[in-house]
């Protein structure tokens, strides 16, 4: 059977703008891609890369209070948001144009309007044109989930953040995830009061407890007001902003409410049900190790699987997808031992097991250093780093590392490629320091604070 293109991909974030390329340029496939907004995703056009330039920003209060401390004479005037929103437009305006570029460059063919699958070998776009494709692949990502309550559609979502007129006097941030944690820094930094509410016992659940008690104690020394045990149970419209009314009793007025309770996969209204493709109990499209679906010639890559949301897991499945099926060299994509990094203030770095699940696993020894950084320490701030490794008795592999403090997101990138090698402790112990660094306490630990 003759078909229009060899590939068509739904969706043009990094995972579907990877496999694109790859398989045009390198797999000398035919191919075409649809995307209904802007191309690069929600890392490049609402999430990370924003998200990181936000996170810079809202570094330069203290950094400049720090200047003070050095001798520098510097003071420090308002912060002009709409100088920066417009400076951050220009660069994700920047970034698309590259992405568009890669794919141009790659031979792939662009869509700029949404699609639809008809059946396992066509597809549908909005202009009316259908295109028939030998492989389709679904790429479309996630979006964030707001829970249905009264009141709900006066929230406010990542997705809205970047594009405020102006910042609020204050915020209340419901959530107690990655994504609320950081835009709780982030917005506090930039001079708005910030709530936090969260109905967990503790935020950034599923991190090493021991950490994200340091990011919380930390979040709640620079000002912000953390209520965890704590939920929305109201939204109603007020004279001077958002009036909540809250599980814990209270009833407050905010200058704006944003929800974070997390994202879900972004595959509904695909036409993929009818087809047979299989779904999971959050929308995830269901896939093999090959990111093959139910339906052979139908695959997905990225945060619609809901395998490992981020981005660079998105690249690498994407990647690994046209290898496979188009360059004849069958590969899965590695979704053991990956790094990530959360943007607090403090930086949350991490890899491997938590204490907690290591020591389910296995007996295990813990090495913990905590310490004020020179630099701040210097400044005269009470801020602390927390370096921890969980380290196997048995085999004597480090099998988690968590690091709390400046530039955390760093170094975990470095110790991920030791760890991936299934570096032991004795390892770290042969490395020699870096002095002075705080990165040195990761070498020096010698004895294990706790056995278990």
């Amino acid at each position: 059977m003759s078909f229009d293109v060899d590939l068509f991909v739904i969706g043009g974030g990094s995972g579907g703008v990877r496999a694109a390329r790859i398989a045009a340029s390198e797999g000398k496939a035919r191919v075409a891609l649809a995307e209904e907004y802007r191309m690069g995703g929600t890392c490049v056009i609402r999430g990370c890369v924003p998200k990181k330039l936000m996170v810079y920003a809202s570094a330069f209060p203290g950094q400049i209070a720090d200047a003070r401390a050095y001798g520098w004479h510097v003071v420090a005037g308002g912060f002009d948001w709409p100088q920066f929103r417009t400076a951050l437009e220009t660069e994700l305006d920047r970034l698309e144009r590259a992405y568009r570029g890669g794919l141009t460059t790659a031979g792939v063919t662009i869509h700029d309007c949404r699609a639809t699958v008809v059946d396992p070998h066509t597809v549908q776009l909005a202009t009316g044109e259908t295109v028939t494709t030998k492989h389709i692949l679904i790429a479309t990502g996630g979006a964030p989930f707001v829970p249905d309550v009264p009141g709900a559609d006066l929230a406010l979502t990542s997705n809205d953040i970047f594009k405020l007129d102006a910042l609020p006097s204050s915020i209340l941030i419901v959530g107690g995830g990655y994504i609320a944690s950081e835009f709780a820094c982030v917005l506090n930094g930039l001079g708005v009061r910030v709530t936090q509410y969260y109905r967990g016992a503790q935020i950034l659940r599923g991190f090493d407890d021991e950490a994200r008690g340091h990011v919380a104690d930390a979040m709640r020394a620079s000002g912000i007001d953390i209520h965890c045990g704590t939920d929305v149970l109201r939204m109603d419209r007020a004279a001077d902003g958002i009036r909540v009314e809250a599980t814990n009793g209270t009833d407050r007025t905010f200058g704006a409410v944003l929800y974070a309770t997390g994202r879900r996969p972004n595959s509904a209204g695909l036409g993929l049900e009818p087809l047979g493709v299989a779904f999971g109990r959050q929308g995830e499209i269901v896939v093999d190790g090959h990111s093959q679906t139910a339906v052979p010639s139908i695959y997905a890559v990225g945060d619609v699987t809901d395998r490992i949301s981020l981005t660079p897991v998105a690249i690498r499945e994407g990647h690994a997808f046209a290898d496979t099926v188009f360059k004849g060299t069958p590969r899965m994509a590695d979704h053991d031992l990956v790094a990530s990094a959360v943007f607090t203030q403090p930086e949350l770095g991490t890899i491997g097991l938590t204490e907690e699940a290591a020591r389910a696993q296995e007996p295990i020894e813990v090495y913990v250093a905590s310490f004020r950084p020179m630099q701040t320490l210097f400044a005269g701030r009470g801020d602390r780093a927390l370096f921890k490794l969980v380290v196997s008795q048995a085999s004597r592999k480090v099998l988690g590392c968590h690091i709390v403090g400046p530039g955390a997101g760093e170094m975990i990138q470095m110790v991920a490629i030791a760890i991936k090698m299934g570096a032991t402790k004795e390892d770290f112990d042969r490395t020699c320091a870096v002095h002075p660094t705080i990165a040195e306490e990761l070498v020096t630990m010698k004895n294990p604070v706790r056995r278990g």
